[in-house]
């Protein structure tokens, strides 16, 4: 094998073994995790696509676990150096920073946003979140929203991907614009991309 494909190799993982770690995770912590594998790839970049990359500020993932949608954040424009990783997992931390050496790493609970963000120093341009949202009571998923609005830029979206049929946060909230994504079939399970803007 010639050096310099040895050492792309080395750099990034099979994602094979991105599937082992992540059903290692699952069967350990069922509730925590989003997903039992992965996002893929076209989920991920619909996920990124909502992401304005000439807005200013920090570009924040909720959940990135082994970083698929932050892979399609940096393919997308994103600069590694404006992502803030927030993951709750210390195992995937490792991973995150090893991988994502520019980018910023939170070891914390996103479920609890005013503290784990506390950190940063100027709104964000977007959330994007990877959480699984649908296995939380519907009080949970709203105060996360909220959190989250506080820490964003008038107008910035809070982009979530669930695999449920129905949306994770209701879509007809006040002061809220909703909009959703196809349903991606090519994902397993397939999934929808939720995009909530406050106006």
């Amino acid at each position: 094998m010639p050096l310099q494909s040895t050492a792309r190799a080395l750099k990034k993982p099979l994602r094979l073994d991105d599937e082992v770690r992540f059903l290692r995770s699952w069967i350990e912590k069922p509730l925590h995790m989003g997903a039992v594998m992965p996002s893929g790839k076209v989920l991920a970049r619909t996920v990124a696509r909502y992401v304005d990359i000439n807005s200013k500020g920090p570009v924040v993932e909720l959940g990135p676990g082994t970083g698929a949608i932050t892979d399609a954040l940096i393919a997308h424009g994103v600069e590694q150096k404006r992502l803030v990783l927030v993951e709750f997992d210390p195992g995937f931390c490792a991973l995150l920073r090893e991988r994502y050496p520019e980018a910023r790493i939170i070891q914390g609970d996103a479920y609890r946003l005013e503290k784990t963000l506390s950190v940063l120093d100027e709104p964000a341009a977007a959330m994007a979140s990877g959480l699984p949202l649908v296995t939380k009571p519907m009080l949970t998923r709203m105060k996360l929203m909220r959190d989250a609005f506080h820490k964003m830029a008038p107008g910035a979206p809070f982009i979530q991907f669930t695999y449920s049929v129905v949306p994770p946060i209701p879509k007809s909230l006040p002061g809220v614009q909703t909009q959703a994504s196809e349903r991606i079939w090519m994902n397993l399970p397939p999934a929808r991309v939720w995009v909530y803007r406050k106006g």
